[in-house]
């Protein structure tokens, strides 16, 4: 089983720099990778406070620099809002000077927000998407290519810097569509999925729908499959922290919402309010929900979720709103030396007696 974290970058208010954020991230990637992380994951967003990520490819380049080990991913790069001659000549660029630890994790996008200011539209996004999944491995592993889309089109070209990864660093697909999902499974890509802040049937229901997927595309989920699984968690006997953590994470699941469903609000422009929405869960539900407690509760309820989705990995979110910083690395920290130790060792002992 791999663990990694998953890097929001997101301000919660104006008592948070946006250099604080920035800088707290690349602490957080550096103190997973000696805490035993396999990964550490970026997300893009643009143009407001819900994250502070605005290229994962350049943040992956930056950490690069910053660590020696730990795979450093893009959770996940939103192509339609890119230009595929310059996007494919970077992840072979990032690919390097990361010394081959890309993680390259795309997806459509969703925040109608952001579309409207880049020029794209939203209802577009999933042809565009496809066409990228296209060319993705003709621009990485041939020596020219060419392409003609309905929204994308490349004469014949040649990208200039290769990656290190032969034949092209692991793909991690993310969509709501299901054809998406299987045409990535088919084409031996990953697959990154969650639950949201939801719990043990939402895992069951997601687990059911993702062998639907694998077996559409002819394939065994757990034999042939890699996918990953972002969650929320958190370990401590201090229940003011498990609260805070759990305030912050329903925090992000709110400014999501609004973006997706174009309910937000914001008096300056930019910093987006938190605005509860039908559905919203109270702190005892994601409690409940959720693997948080002490740190032998979160192992079993983790230990729970993973014998009901068996995912590949686990990405553990780490950056949410304005949580105490020193508080969170020793999270990281106390995740490295106990919580996974643990989980990986009942694992393993479970597959010993399978």
């Amino acid at each position: 089983m791999e663990f990694g974290v998953f890097i929001l970058a997101q301000q919660r208010g104006y008592h948070q720099s946006s250099a604080e954020v920035i800088h707290n991230s690349i602490e957080q990637t550096v103190v997973a990778e000696q805490a035993g992380f396999n990964t550490a994951w970026y997300a893009e967003h643009h143009f407001n406070n819900y994250s502070l990520s605005p290229s994962p490819l350049m943040a992956v380049a930056h950490a690069a620099g910053k660590t020696k080990t730990i795979r450093l991913g893009t959770a996940v790069c939103i192509l339609p809002l890119y230009h595929p001659a310059r996007f494919m000549a970077e992840v072979g660029y990032v690919d390097t000077v990361s010394d081959g630890r890309l993680e390259l994790g795309v997806g459509s996008g969703y925040q109608e927000f952001e579309f409207e200011r880049f020029g794209t539209n939203l209802a577009e996004a999933g042809a565009i998407y496809n066409e990228f999944l296209d060319i993705l491995p003709m621009a990485l592993t041939q020596k020219t290519f060419q392409y003609e889309g309905k929204y994308l089109r490349l004469p014949p070209s040649s990208i200039a810097i290769r990656p290190i990864q032969q034949p092209l660093p692991p793909i991690w697909v993310t969509s709501g569509n299901p054809l998406t999902l299987a045409r990535a499974v088919r084409e031996n890509h990953n697959l990154f999925v969650t639950s949201l802040l939801n719990g043990a049937p939402a895992i069951t229901d997601l687990r059911g729908r993702l062998e639907k997927i694998a077996a559409d595309a002819g394939r065994d989920l757990d034999r042939d499959v890699k996918f990953g699984f972002l969650r929320c968690g958190y370990a401590s006997d201090n229940a003011a922290e498990i609260d805070s953590y759990l305030d912050n994470a329903r925090f992000q699941r709110r400014i999501s919402e609004s973006l997706k469903y174009r309910r937000y609000q914001s008096e300056d422009g930019y910093m987006i309010k938190e605005v509860p929405f039908e559905t919203d869960l109270s702190i005892e539900q994601l409690r409940q929900n959720l693997p948080v407690g002490s740190v032998n509760e979160v192992i079993d309820k983790l230990l729970k979720e993973i014998s009901i989705l068996r995912p590949k990995h686990i990405a553990l979110q780490t950056q949410l709103g304005d949580f105490d910083q020193k508080t969170m690395l020793k999270q990281i920290e106390l995740w490295g030396s106990r919580i996974i130790p643990a989980v990986r060792k009942e694992l393993g002992r479970q597959a010993l007696a399978a």
